[in-house]
């Protein structure tokens, strides 16, 4: 439930190789520019998900996962640590309240490093640890 956005049958194929198919295909328009770091788009690929889609489920798994904590140990505070991509997790904090709709293209993740974001007792999602990586506006994001 962790895993980077799905790109279906396009798993593994480098993007030239993804654009190069697409374009081949009758039924499909050429891809377009920002496909890849565009929230909303999904590749008309079988099993493909987009970044919000990729956001849902991680958001999904982390909020599942820590009711469950909670409800099995209602007394003391439990940091659970969760492992996954910057881009499905960037989603998955915009889907949580954490980060605004605006800033999933202004930030990014640094590899490797902690982020941590803490659901209180009202289930609300806050930021209270770790750094977003700040893209530089010369950084093409692409994811």
């Amino acid at each position: 439930d962790l895993a980077e956005r799905g790109l279906g049958a396009g798993a593994n194929l480098s993007l030239n190789k993804i654009e190069e198919l697409i374009k081949q295909d009758a039924r499909y328009d050429d891809l377009p520019k920002n496909w890849k770091s565009d929230s909303y788009f999904c590749l008309p690929l079988q099993g493909a998900e987009s970044l919000m889609s990729a956001g849902k489920r991680v958001a999904d798994h982390l909020l599942k996962t820590m009711l469950e904590i909670k409800l099995i140990d209602k007394v003391k505070p439990v940091a659970k640590i969760f492992v996954g991509h910057g881009a499905a997790f960037r989603h998955a904090a915009f889907q949580l309240g954490v980060l605004e709709f605006e800033q999933l293209e202004a930030l990014s993740m640094f590899h490797a490093q902690p982020l941590a974001i803490e659901l209180d007792s009202d289930q609300n999602w806050t930021h209270v640890a770790g750094d977003w990586k700040v893209r530089n506006n010369n950084d093409m994001a692409i994811d």
